[in-house]
């Protein structure tokens, strides 16, 4: 069967669907924490406590923490295995978008009842209610997101193409990201008319809505046959699981990958923290923030493909983990230099913003391209594997991240350690910017040792051999 590349039309409609997943995604990261460990000033605004916010569990982490790290241990199960089932599928349809058009709907309606806790007080149900739909949302966020990542690679048939769609997603993303903040701005004129909690259930759900229309786009708008010719995996998910664990590039890539997770989600979870307690301005300033950082950072969008052709992705991308960094360390000197905390805000959005297009875009590139190595030096198509490898990896480096912002960010408070209403302090949020950039630097280090080389190699020698040099 013969197949073709896509037009940059039907790579805009792909990242589509990233802003769509991205969205939902953003409302997790952003919302769960906000939502289950208000701070003081949400408190006053009406804000519930749903669940003990204390250190209740062994003395060291919150039940927010331990739901986190169930979550994972369900992951560790599910994502090789919706991966194998992907790259085993023999869907006349297609190995990917047939999962993708299943998953929307649940992906979308489950984001929304993660914060509909059923009772309006410190509760065991509400406990195992946020952490039933939690393991949902994670089930169905995989059975879009891995197969849409493995159309990354399978989409992607020339450098020039894979970086473009890598830069279209990541714009998606950002944006998408962007989109999941807007209740800080939209919620308040609800709140005297439905109450604190409703004023942001009702926008998580518009938002929801607009995000299940996004993901459903590019899987009735495009025809996976039309541009995938892929025979169907015979390896099950463990035989899969291990050769691909067996790559040791994917391997590097994969532990640098964890530890920018960690750094990023650390941030994203914390902005509004950081905006409300550490340079106390109102949480509208969270949106301004992470706004002009979405749009500086798109700025340099254009020149990063250049930049790769010139300078190779691996530098680049350590380039990126220095800078984010550099971001936090500024953070981190909220309150300690005199200065107003709209001026941190503007420094951190300055210096985060061209770090942030690079760490957006390459790595998604990385991954498509260790794929198409092994694919190329095993014969085995697993593009679902190595994909749901890294969303494996996302996911792990959010929840760590989650669980080591609600453990630390409470540190240096005068309130009681195990208290089930216990609020952030401007020192645990320092302790987290410093951990933060501890992870980034980690991260760099890592990356070094990855053999971008000899992956390019294999890459150009075959795609010679079938006259597709660009």
């Amino acid at each position: 069967m013969n197949t073709r590349r896509l037009t940059k039309k039907e790579m805009r409609i792909f990242a589509v669907g990233q802003l769509g997943w991205s969205i939902l995604g953003g409302i997790i990261n952003t919302w769960l924490v906000t939502f289950y460990l208000p701070t003081t000033s949400s408190v006053e605004a009406g804000a519930k406590f749903y669940i003990p916010t204390g250190l209740i569990i062994l003395g060291v982490l919150t039940v927010l923490g331990l739901i986190t790290f169930i979550c994972r241990i369900f992951d560790a199960v599910t994502d090789p295995w919706i991966a194998s089932l992907s790259d085993r599928s023999k869907n006349p349809k297609g190995r990917r978008i047939p999962f993708m058009r299943r998953a929307a709907i649940p992906f979308a309606v489950i984001t929304v009842l993660v914060f509909c806790a059923p009772i309006e007080t410190i509760s065991t149900i509400n406990i195992i209610w946020i952490l039933v739909f939690l393991i949902l949302f994670y089930l169905f966020m995989t059975m879009y997101c891995t197969p849409y990542n493995a159309l990354i690679s399978e989409f992607g048939k020339t450098q020039e193409d894979r970086m473009y769609i890598s830069t279209a997603i990541s714009l998606t993303f950002f944006f998408g990201t962007l989109i999941a903040y807007l209740p800080f701005v939209l919620a308040g004129p609800l709140q005297a008319l439905v109450g604190y909690g409703w004023s942001y259930r009702i926008w998580f759900i518009v938002l929801a809505i607009f995000a299940l229309i996004c993901m459903l786009i590019p899987t009735f708008k495009l025809n996976e046959k039309d541009f995938v010719d892929a025979k169907p995996s015979e390896s099950n998910a463990f035989k899969s699981l291990g050769a691909t664990f067996k790559n040791r590039e994917f391997l590097k890539f994969a532990g640098s990958d964890i530890a920018y997770w960690i750094g990023l989600t650390l941030f994203q979870t914390g902005l509004p923290f950081f905006v409300k307690v550490s340079m106390q301005l109102d949480e509208f300033y969270t949106t301004v923030f992470l706004g002009a950082m979405t749009i500086l950072s798109a700025c340099f969008y254009p020149f990063v493909s250049k930049m790769v052709k010139k300078h190779g992705k691996k530098k680049l991308v350590i380039i990126g983990f220095l800078g984010l960094a550099l971001a936090y360390l500024i953070t981190a000197l909220i309150g300690v230099i005199p200065l107003p905390g709209v001026v941190f805000g503007v420094l951190i959005v300055v210096i985060a913003a061209f770090p942030m297009a690079l760490l957006g875009i390459i790595p998604q590139s990385i991954v498509a391209d260790v794929a198409e190595e092994d694919s190329i030096l095993t014969g085995e198509k697993r593009e679902g594997m190595f994909f749901a490898a890294r969303t494996f990896a996302m996911k792990l480096g959010q929840s760590i991240a989650m669980l080591a912002f609600t453990s630390l960010a409470v540190l240096g408070t005068t309130q009681d350690l195990t208290s089930n209403d216990l609020t952030a302090s401007p020192t645990g949020l320092r302790i987290v910017a410093i951990v933060a950039i501890a992870f980034c630097v980690l991260g760099a280090v890592i990356l070094s040792f990855y053999n971008e080389k000899k992956v390019m190699k294999t890459i150009a020698d075959e795609h010679k051999a079938e006259g597709l040099e660009e």
